[in-house]
């Protein structure tokens, strides 16, 4: 063997045995008081933005074929008003419909510019997966009669990370045309 190979081998293996775990690490998971592996955090990384879109796009739209509903395409007008909802709800650290400053999903769909009318917003405020998040929102009927709707084209998608894991994940369906139905039980935005 020679000088350079064996320096290299011995500074690699010196540097191997400085490695240190951090206090408490393993590859057990971890157990809360009820014995149950507590769950991990869904940490999405920048890179994952279009990914994550993608896959709740190509779910919902399984979905929806199951049903008979057409597909949706993405719509970035509609993303926007989700991801801007989103941030909103983690500000007011609250999951609902209505923005800090008053505003209905249907006024943050006209304000990106959307040329259709709002069918729907679901929202969630969890650690969970998008996948494990649209599960739950197929659970409940009134979310996963929007998700179906026939009339939907459009999908927005978006979500919020805190720096704690917590997500708050914004979904809005949208049906291409100028004019239109609101969804029922939404008053009319004021103009």
């Amino acid at each position: 063997m020679n000088r350079r190979a064996f320096i290299a081998l011995s500074a690699s293996a010196a540097a191997a045995a400085c490695t240190t775990t951090p206090t408490g690490s393993s590859t057990e998971p971890r157990l809360g008081p009820d014995g149950k592996p507590l769950p991990e955090v869904y940490r999405i990384s920048s890179v994952g933005r279009g990914r994550i879109q993608y896959r709740m796009l190509d779910s919902v739209n399984a979905l929806r074929k199951s049903a008979g509903a057409p597909e949706l395409q993405l719509d970035s007008k509609l993303n926007a008003a989700a991801e801007t909802h989103a941030r909103d709800m983690s500000v007011q650290n609250r999951p609902w419909h209505f923005g800090s400053d008053g505003s209905s999903p249907i006024d943050r769909v006209r304000r990106v510019g959307y040329q259709g009318h709002l069918v729907g917003e679901t929202l969630s405020e969890t650690y969970e997966t998008e996948l494990e998040t649209l599960a739950a929102w197929m659970q409940q009927e009134s979310t996963r009669t929007v998700i179906l709707d026939p009339a939907a084209r459009d999908l927005g998608f978006a979500w919020h990370q805190e720096s704690n894991g917590k997500i708050w994940w914004t979904m809005v369906l949208g049906a291409p045309g100028n004019a239109g139905p609101t969804p029922s039980g939404t008053p009319p935005a004021a103009s």
